[in-house]
């Protein structure tokens, strides 16, 4: 699942805004994506939403209550799908909907071009012997699809502006930025893992991929698994932190690869502030390692010529 769309606002976020670095470019991208506004990203975050988001939030609300139509159901269901684990079930249940209105809901988002569906990969159970049933919690168990956002912007507002538009409103911004002190990280750590499956593609383009995307099932859930048509398998893990990753990291990663019963050809780890000294020791042909400064290859050969239109 290359999210071309996000490819094309990165890369457009670059050329108007031209980062010092690829650490700054993935974080201020991760809320100022597809908002179209010329961001100084020498400025704090802190900074830039309150001049550019809270300074012009009249504007920037009747713009989502056009695009949500100004339905309750449709913001409330773009919460859920923000803030939780993006499964479908689950948004509905965090929504207080049901697979009725959920589903209304979701199609509408959907033809508006706000989210896109990311289809499981996990296969439904089947009972190998025909005489007796499939055990209940197995029977019970649905297979959830998942729901990703076309664009940053949306799901920053979704993720943070709508849950304190309360206060917003009042010009008391205290919950709101205390929210962004402790959940950034995790926040963008989304964004980061999109932009990671887009590089590790990008690095594959000779190949011919025939599957690709995050991996989940009941009990196991992988970042990255991207499958070419003569059979190799590469798995990733991102890891959106202010540390290295350690080799604990990797092991983690073996061992869903073996629950899962998969032998990868290359295991990948992407990372924010890099990687410890024993793993940089142990990249080769079986385990591939990038960090933030790696992603400057997407925008290699980007011209003006690339600028795409916003949503606003």
């Amino acid at each position: 699942m290359t999210n071309v769309k996000l490819l094309d606002q990165f890369r457009s976020f670059y050329i108007r805004n031209y980062p010092n670095d690829m650490e700054t470019h993935i974080e201020y991208f991760s809320i100022f994506g597809g908002l179209g506004f010329e961001v100084d990203t020498t400025q704090p975050i802190s900074f830039l939403i309150e001049d550019l988001i809270l300074e012009n939030f009249t504007y920037l609300n009747a713009k989502i209550e056009e695009l949500t139509l100004g339905s309750s159901i449709n913001k409330r269901l773009l919460h859920a799908l923000a803030v939780g684990d993006r499964r479908i079930f689950s948004a509905f249940n965090r929504a207080g909907l049901n697979n009725s209105n959920g589903g209304i809901a979701l199609n509408y988002l959907q033809e508006r071009g706000l989210v896109q569906i990311e289809y499981s990969r996990e296969e439904k159970h089947k009972n190998l012997n025909p005489k007796s049933k499939l055990k209940r919690e197995l029977a019970r168990q649905r297979i959830s699809h998942k729901v990703l956002f076309t664009n940053p912007f949306i799901r920053f507002w979704f993720y943070f502006i709508y849950p304190n538009i309360r206060d917003i409103r009042s010009k008391k911004y205290e919950r709101l930025f205390k929210s962004l002190e402790l959940r950034q990280n995790s926040y963008t750590s989304l964004v980061f893992e999109e932009l990671s499956e887009v590089l590790l593609n990008y690095n594959l383009r000779d190949a011919q991929i025939v599957s690709s995307g995050s991996y989940w099932d009941a009990k196991i859930e992988i970042d990255i698994l991207t499958i070419t048509d003569n059979g190799k398998i590469y798995v990733a893990e991102c890891k959106w932190t202010n540390h290295a990753v350690i080799k604990k990291e990797l092991h983690k990663l073996m061992e869903k690869c073996e629950r899962l019963g998969i032998e990868p050809t290359q295991i990948i780890l992407f990372s924010k502030r890099g990687f410890s000294k024993e793993l940089m020791q142990m990249q080769g042909k079986n385990l591939a390692l990038y960090s933030s400064d790696d992603f400057e290859v997407l925008l290699k050969n980007t011209s003006n010529d690339e600028l795409i239109d916003f949503l606003f």
